[in-house]
């Protein structure tokens, strides 16, 4: 059923913008292209920003359920712990010093900037005498994704010119992706989505608790080590993409445990599908309704913030 809603969204967003087309026209664009109009606008301009939007929506989804099952945190996602901040201010710094103007420009920064951020929030959510817990690991991310934000605010302020490069990247946006960021940024993405995968049972293990899966005969350092290096590859491969969306990681992973359970065997891959399809839904109901390009991380923003409000005030605690 999931698969079946995103592939009709997927042909709702290939077939919505400023000219409607019929499913007929987008499935001959797709299957039988040629040069007219109608087909390049349909096979340049609107099915990268389908892709772009799946592959995003599938690596913010499937990191924020590795970071809350790794973490024991309900809120434990890429936004709110730094991860976006981190790789958004490092692709403005790349754009301001060296002129970066690309999707595939902004891979390695990106990459360095949520490695830099998940390392710093860690470090500071674990000081003190007790130790890394999830209130405090949450508000280290809180503080240190206002600090960056903050940071990449006054380099934009500062360099105009990366202010135009990125201005629209930076809330958020699908529209002008190319088939050539796919083909830079996809591949990282894809590995970490593979790679994902394979932690199911560790990760369903490591949710427990450290004691829980050292008990289970797993060695928590390496699986930590691994799912950290995992959820880089996609929150940076994501940003770098489409630049900072948040809430994706927090919302998709909660809803998918409330439909299929806690094993992560199943909700990796239906996070994966989960968020391809919030995150394609938002962004054709946001241009339809709103304009060509309007960014799907204010889409996002107004969705996902009543959601988390809600989660908090519920106060849900760790899903084993």
């Amino acid at each position: 059923m999931l698969g079946g809603l995103l592939g009709a969204v997927a042909l709702w967003s290939l077939s919505a913008g400023t000219t409607l087309y019929p499913i007929g026209t987008v499935l001959d664009a797709l299957f039988a292209g040629d040069a007219s109009r109608d087909h390049l606008v349909i096979g340049t301009i609107r099915a990268p920003r389908l892709l772009a939007g799946m592959l995003a929506g599938s690596a913010l989804a499937v990191a924020g359920a590795i970071m809350q099952a790794v973490t024991g945190n309900p809120l434990a996602s890429p936004g709110l712990l730094g991860l976006n901040a981190g790789a958004a201010f490092a692709v403005v710094l790349a754009t301001a010093i060296a002129g970066a103007s690309t999707g595939g420009a902004f891979v390695w920064p990106a990459f360095m900037g949520a490695a830099a951020a998940s390392a710093v929030a860690y470090g500071l959510g674990s000081a003190g005498r007790t130790g890394a817990t999830p209130l405090k690991i949450v508000l280290a991310g809180a503080v240190l994704s206002g600090f960056l934000g903050s940071l990449t605010a006054a380099v934009l302020v500062l360099d105009k010119g990366a202010m135009d490069t990125v201005r629209l990247w930076t809330a958020g946006s699908l529209a002008g992706r190319t088939m050539a960021q796919i083909w830079i940024v996809g591949p990282y993405i894809l590995l970490g989505l593979a790679t994902s995968l394979f932690l199911g049972r560790s990760l369903t293990s490591l949710s427990l608790g450290a004691d829980a899966a050292r008990a289970l005969g797993q060695n928590v350092r390496l699986w930590r080590g691994v799912s950290v290096v995992t959820v880089v590859l996609l929150a940076g491969g994501a940003v770098a993409l489409v630049g900072p969306i948040g809430f994706i990681g927090l919302v998709v992973p909660h809803i998918v445990r409330m439909t299929v359970g806690s094993d992560q065997r199943w909700v990796i891959p239906f996070c994966a599908l989960g968020g391809a399809l919030l995150l394609t839904a938002a962004d054709v109901a946001s241009r339809t309704l709103l304009g060509q390009n309007f960014p799907a991380g204010v889409a996002m923003a107004l969705i996902g913030a009543p959601f988390f409000i809600q989660l908090a005030r519920r106060r849900v605690g760790p899903t084993p």
